[in-house]
């Protein structure tokens, strides 16, 4: 089953909050259980130590010789002193022994008094660092225990036999009358890992509960604007270009829906644009020859006497020259959609271009009256470009000048060279632009005058070549416009060096 966004960001999260709390919790498991235990042993060591010093000191103030008989007099003293310091430090059991591993007393109220820990046992227990080790003692103990083992000797001979059976070297001075043997259960380890573990597997829980709410509404935040851009999608493949995603918020999902949106609108006016142009190509192309063949039919039928067929084979061959003129357009467009056109710079005088062109439309100017203006401080202006594709530019944009302009108006051309650029600039006052229409001018299909009362003859498509062309070159082309009083059309081309 194929898992969506939303399921996925779920999933990963919990698993990131799982793992990690994981991982935190066996980290802090291991650190406590390490700090645990060196307390412990810590706790053992200096109660061992303080049982011993304390035997010891009591047994050089009892006035006796025998260790024994000493412990034995004194059970109930020692048996409680040992209780309550055991209770004190953690349920420790803390026993003395004599000198042959008989225990004498213990912390546990007379538990383990009277059994025998071997001597085997105990110097095993003593040879450990610090005299320090796990046992159970050889099952006295219900556990194992971690044990620390002291030695307890007193200054010089205690008796004749004492003397006798201490072969100790290392304290020469001093006779072992017994030992001290401090041993704490291993399960209060465990345990307080049991309680860490359990604290944070407790943790890891409310966190993932709280992060899974979170994420919830985080994901849902995320994925719902996809969600309605892919039925907005499915929309526009089936042709319905004005769904629109809702937008939500600031952040960058706002941004795409916004992107997302402005792109169906484009969709949408390109649609528009597209069914305008068939409208206008299969209007060009049904207007000539409809008119052609009415006109060679009315000569083949004799309908048109002789002296004006001469007249309307003229006007015949104008339609064709306006179906030649459509055809190339179309072809020119194809040609630049598939990037087969391609564009051979020279160096020519464009100066001498705009001339040729502003003089191939005297009649149409003579017609309007408009007041002709050239602009150039130079006779010669050199440019390096592909000639053709210019002047294919340059004219589309005088002709746009004069047919929009308006009886008597100003019509100007301008040459200026700038920073090693020309800047060629085509002004004339009519009807202009409205800022509505004015981003949209370069646009496939688009065509200002919807009307068709000035523009009998565009298709939409002049100023997208155009500005294709001036794109091909690396340079620019803008327009600036008021509507109803002037539009001006610039754009540049790379200077040559040669004159």
């Amino acid at each position: 089953m194929r898992k969506s966004l939303f399921t996925r960001y779920i999933l990963a999260f919990l698993v990131i909050v799982v793992v990690g709390f994981s991982v935190l919790g066996l980290m802090i498991s291991g650190m406590v259980a390490n700090y645990s235990v060196s307390t412990k042993r810590t706790t053992i060591v200096q109660t061992a130590d303080s049982v011993s010093s304390f035997m010891v000191s009591n047994f050089s103030a009892g006035g006796t010789l025998d260790f024994n008989r000493y412990v034995y007099y004194n059970w109930s003293m020692c048996s409680e002193s040992l209780h309550l310091l055991a209770a004190n430090s953690e349920q420790l059991v803390i026993l003395i022994l004599d000198k042959k591993g008989n225990i004498l007393v213990d912390s546990a109220s007379g538990n383990y008094t009277g059994r025998n820990i071997t001597l085997g046992q105990i110097e095993n227990l003593l040879s450990e660092e610090d005299g320090v080790s796990y046992s159970d003692l050889s099952s006295l103990l219900a556990q194992r225990n971690l044990i620390c083992a002291r030695p307890i000797y007193v200054k010089g001979p205690i008796s004749a036999s004492d003397a006798q059976e201490d072969n100790d070297t290392e304290h020469p001075s001093q006779t072992l009358v017994g030992y001290t043997l401090v041993c704490s259960p291993s399960d209060t380890v465990s345990g307080l890992t049991q309680t860490v573990v359990k604290t944070v597997f407790l943790s890891t829980l409310w966190v993932a509960l709280a992060t899974l709410i979170v994420v919830y509404f985080i994901t849902e935040r995320i994925s719902s604007p996809l969600r309605e851009m892919s039925r907005a999608a499915k929309e526009y493949a089936a042709g319905k270009f004005d769904v629109r995603v809702p937008v939500k918020g600031k952040d960058e999902i706002a941004e795409l829906t916004v992107a997302f949106n402005n792109m169906a609108t484009s969709l949408q006016n390109l649609e528009n644009m597209r069914s305008s142009f068939v409208s206008n190509v299969s209007h060009e192309l049904r207007t000539p020859m409809t008119s052609i063949a009415g006109f060679i039919d009315g000569i083949l039928s004799g309908a048109i006497p002789q002296e004006k067929q001469g007249y309307y084979l003229q006007l015949v061959y104008e339609e064709v020259l306006r179906l030649s003129r459509l055809v190339t357009t179309l072809l020119d467009l194809s040609r630049i959609q598939a990037g087969d056109r391609k564009f051979v710079s020279t160096n020519f005088d464009i100066a001498e271009m705009a001339r040729q062109i502003l003089i191939s439309f005297e009649n149409r100017i003579e017609q309007k009256h408009l007041n002709v203006e050239f602009d150039c401080a130079e006779d010669r202006l050199m440019a390096y470009a592909d000639r053709d594709a210019i002047y294919q530019v340059l004219y589309n944009i005088c002709d746009n000048a004069v047919k929009f302009s308006k009886e008597g108006g100003v019509y100007r051309i301008s040459l200026l060279p700038k920073d090693k650029k020309i800047f060629v600039s085509v002004y004339n006052e009519g009807i202009g632009i409205s800022p509505q229409e004015l981003p949209m001018i370069f646009d496939r299909f688009y065509k200002s005058d919807k009307s068709r009362g000035l523009d009998k003859k565009g298709v939409g498509l002049g100023m997208y070549i155009t500005k294709t062309i001036i794109d091909a070159h690396g340079q620019e082309i803008w327009v600036k416009s008021e509507y109803g009083s002037y539009c001006e059309f610039t754009f540049t081309l790379q200077q040559s060096v040669a004159k």
